[in-house]
């Protein structure tokens, strides 16, 4: 009989420990639910905060608007181009066109600010904000030919360098068709819904500034750069 209360006990024990570890596993289950419930919540939050939807017909248009920005300050590399085609009927255009925007008291300041302000609505569609913020270096690299245009023509004058005028002339004819080129692939792309972020440093820069909804922790508030970002620049360095 002692054997036999033994191996009742020793059953018991086990279904004890079988019992026990049903309802550890219970639990932890449960934890994970909870803990996915909350992520999914949060990312929830998060992107309700930032609008990283799909866009739609409107922000496709919308998108393009910005790069009119440096489009207009790009012409003032046109002059002699203008200047070489009087009877031109676009070259007239352009010239009437940057006439207009540089007869606007700071025009280039306030085209600045305000999309600079509209940069910062994370109401508006990712591709909307991404174009701004690339139609917005992509002005800023416009001061580079500029600042190489001047210090060229101060070194030809100096030095009575043959040849300077038309070498800025080809350096001021390349900047337009750059622009060009560059607006009307940021435009063919952003008009078909997709985010124009080949162009060369540009782009880079353009997305080092975009806000993400990683960039929110749990109450909301912004915090710091992406996840993304902080990996792209950790793999730089390495």
């Amino acid at each position: 009989q002692m054997e036999e209360f033994a191996s009742v006990d020793s059953l018991k024990n086990q279904l004890d420990f079988i019992v026990r570890e049903e309802k550890a596993v219970a639990l932890e289950e449960a934890k994970l639910v909870k803990q996915m419930e909350e992520e999914k919540q949060l990312q929830e939050m998060r992107m309700s905060l930032v609008n990283e939807g799909e866009p739609t017909t409107s922000d496709k248009v919308v998108s393009v608007l910005p790069y009119l920005f440096p489009l207009l300050d790009s012409l003032q590399y046109a002059g002699p181009w203008v200047t070489s085609h009087p009877d031109n009927a676009l070259a007239q255009a352009a010239a009437l066109v940057f006439t207009l925007y540089r007869s606007i008291s700071l025009s280039g300041f306030l085209a600045f600010f305000a999309l600079s302000s509209f940069s910062s609505n994370l109401s508006l569609n990712r591709l909307v904000r991404f174009n701004i913020q690339q139609a917005i270096y992509l002005d800023f690299a416009l001061f580079v030919p500029g600042l190489m245009a001047a210090l060229l023509g101060a070194v030809g004058s100096g030095l009575g360098l043959p040849g300077t005028g038309v070498v800025t002339e080809y350096l001021s004819d390349g900047v337009v068709l750059g622009t060009l080129a560059t607006i009307a692939y940021a435009s063919a792309t952003s008009l078909l819904g997709s985010t124009p972020d080949q162009v060369p440093f540009v782009s880079g820069a353009a997305k080092s500034r975009m806000v993400t909804p990683d960039m929110f922790d749990e109450e909301g508030k912004l915090v710091g750069l992406s996840r993304g970002v902080e990996d792209d620049d950790v793999n730089k360095e390495e």
